[in-house]
């Protein structure tokens, strides 16, 4: 017997309208990348938001940037993929687990080949910053939980876009703040991080579920 297909990562009511986000989010980046490559000091909008200090934040707060830092490390990558997989398996969603893998892979190389090519620099010690791969990474963690939550629950195009955009969004944020009142990136930097896994994993999640229904299609006709 053939199974039922397996549910898509990409909800189909949500395909076109981020595949519309995502093609902004990459001119974004790209922009943003011509703005400031070569640089070694904040832009004008960085300043105007904060003047990025290795002190910018005390006790309490400064634990909490930490917490959220370590999240983006690859210790704390590891575990939040590793539970995520765990629970994609467990759940019996295999092509999600692929997902989850295949994204964070994607979204951080993209994210590194980016520092190098844009070559922007924070402290003058040679530290590449654009974009922010730690925004980048937490970002496409939480927008595949999101669109994950999303297929799961069989949420509309309307609930579905609000939970996967406000989710994306809290994410970014948080870590977006962390690294800033860390000293370790540009605000510039974090919403570039940001728009990068925005681009990023929508695609990733069309082409998953496209190279899986090519599989499971070939399969059906190797059972006729």
């Amino acid at each position: 017997m053939i199974g039922r297909p397996a549910a898509a990562v990409l909800p189909p009511s949500l395909r076109v309208w981020l595949g519309l986000i995502a093609g902004l989010a990459a001119l974004v980046v790209v922009v943003l990348g011509v703005l400031y490559a070569g640089h070694s000091e904040p832009g004008t909008v960085d300043r105007w938001i904060i003047q990025p200090t290795a002190d910018s934040v005390g006790p309490p707060w400064r634990d909490v940037a930490l917490a959220l830092d370590f999240l983006g490390e690859p210790a704390g990558a590891a575990m939040l993929v590793v539970a995520a997989v765990a629970g994609c398996l467990l759940l019996r969603r295999p092509r999600a687990a692929v997902l989850v893998v295949a994204g964070v892979g994607l979204t951080v190389g993209t994210a590194t080949l980016l520092k190098h090519l844009v070559g922007r620099t924070i402290h003058g010690d040679g530290n590449l910053s654009y974009p922010s791969g730690h925004t980048a990474f937490f970002t496409a963690f939480a927008l595949m939980v999101a669109l994950l939550a999303t297929g799961r629950l069989r949420l509309g195009r309307t609930a579905g876009m609000l939970l996967v955009l406000a989710t994306a969004l809290a994410a970014g944020a948080a870590m977006g703040w962390a690294q800033v009142a860390l000293g370790a990136h540009y605000p510039t930097d974090v919403l570039g991080g940001w728009c990068t896994a925005l681009a990023v994993i929508p695609a990733t999640a069309w082409l998953v579920d496209r190279l899986a229904d090519r599989m499971a299609d070939a399969g059906r006709r190797q059972l006729r």
